[in-house]
């Protein structure tokens, strides 16, 4: 038997059921590859679901690393407090977007940040009732699983979820939601089901990870604000899989020059250390009580040192900027791809963070989850690691590290393109005019 085989049945045995995994076991990893147990190489597109942006063990976090660890790994921010956390919080106060005071907290996970973000918004605004959107993913605690808007896998079985919370439509104009149409929900729910004097925060993806990389239109996004200004709700701009230069901007918000009053983080910002930011307005930030807010291991001095890491090397190396160029390379082969394929219904995204969609007919648009899967798992034989996403689970996403070469790029774009061959083969190809 192979190590992989190995450690799959020892997996089965000593690990809950509920825990996914993909088969594939790490030896190592560097920078946009991965080698398993059993010495196989593979192209990472997947970044440990847009962890990695700097790639795996980037050589400036693994220094700053190593250098924290010789001075301390852990006294609790509640404490004993140190610089770098203080700093760390200066420096994402100063990159978010925003012309006015804001202060971060630092966490452990994007769901603890989530949490927290509401957290924040009720006690500031002193209303309970939270707005999110179908689609959206916002993490596996109680609260998280309650804002989001996809069954399965992550709601099936683990009610009863927390109450006020509501769900609107989020503008998918592939599958028919436009703007107005999801303003028009918004509208029917403040009418139907919830007082907006009665809600404390509106969250959003401003691209949507899990349900499918759909991108937020600009207009939408500024009819939120406006209708966040006009209720006095606090909107929350949930970044942890579309922030930190995933999407060309260090937020994606950015992108469509609004300014949320609240924004979680996570993912990136530790290169590969379990961290979590929520950052925002000042007065917001400030308004829970000493005590309220943190936790034990909260802004770990290892993963913080890591995170200054991250943002250096952002800079130094131009990663926004690389992020389009990555992203533009594979919207350019999806694009091709699509025209010799009808199965790929839709390509979308932003920046490095670009996905297709599998549909049976490209006139009804019933979607192919069958085919999302085979093709999924005919790149990893080829050696590429994907993931899959969507309310449907058809939606195929890239999420290569953005300091992958453009020869590495390539040639994983060649295997995703093979491995699309692979699953719908010759006989189903029909050239689009």
């Amino acid at each position: 038997m192979s190590k992989s085989g190995d450690l799959k049945a020892r997996k089965a045995a000593a690990v809950p059921n509920g825990v996914g995994t993909r088969g594939i076991y790490a030896a190592k990893a560097e920078n946009s590859e991965i080698w398993d147990v059993d010495g196989r190489r593979y192209i990472d597109f997947a970044a440990g679901i847009a962890v990695v942006n700097t790639g795996h063990r980037h050589p400036r976090v693994m220094e700053a690393v190593a250098l924290q660890a010789q001075a301390f790994a852990h006294t609790c921010f509640h404490v004993a407090s140190y610089e770098i956390y203080v700093r760390l919080a200066e420096r994402l106060n100063a990159l978010a977007p925003g012309d006015f005071a804001k202060k971060t907290l630092f966490l452990n996970s994007g769901a603890e940040a989530v949490e927290n973000a509401i957290k924040i918004a009720r006690y500031h605004t002193k209303r309970s009732a939270v707005i999110a959107f179908s689609g959206g993913f916002h993490g596996r605690t109680l609260m998280t699983m309650a804002l989001t808007g996809k069954v399965m896998p992550y709601k099936r079985g683990f009610g009863p979820f927390p109450a006020e919370v509501y769900h609107a439509e989020f503008p998918q104009p592939y599958r028919g939601i436009s703007t107005e149409t999801a303003l028009a929900d918004l509208d029917r729910l403040f009418h139907g089901d919830v007082d907006p004097k009665s809600v404390a925060a509106i969250i959003i993806e401003p691209v949507q990870g899990e349900g499918g990389f759909n991108v937020a239109p600009v207009e939408f996004m500024r009819a939120l604000r406006r209708l966040c200004d006009e209720h006095g709700i606090v909107l929350i701009a949930d970044e942890v899989q579309g922030g930190v230069a995933r999407t060309g901007k260090m937020f994606s918000i950015e992108h469509a020059g609004v300014v949320p009053d609240l924004i979680t983080v996570a993912k990136g910002l530790g290169g590969g250390f379990p961290i979590s930011a929520v950052t925002g307005r000042a007065t917001i930030m400030d308004a829970a009580h000493p005590g309220g807010l943190g936790g034990t291991y909260g802004g770990n001095p290892i993963s913080i040192a890591a995170a200054h890491a991250v943002l250096d090397v952002i800079e130094a190396e131009g990663l926004c900027q690389r992020a389009a160029s990555v992203g533009d390379k594979m919207r350019t082969r999806l694009l091709t791809l699509a025209k010799e394929f009808p199965c790929i219904g839709d390509v979308r995204g932003l920046g490095a963070m670009i996905a297709f969609e599998l549909v049976k007919d490209p006139v009804t648009k019933i979607p192919d989850a069958e085919g999302t899967a085979a093709i999924l798992a005919n790149a990893e034989k080829r050696g590429l690691i994907l993931l899959s996403c969507g309310t449907s689970a058809n939606v195929v996403r890239l999420l290569s590290p953005l300091t992958i070469p453009d020869s590495v790029l390539s040639e994983g774009l060649d295997m995703l393109a093979a491995a699309v061959r692979d699953t719908y083969g010759q006989e189903s190809k029909r050239a689009v005019a």
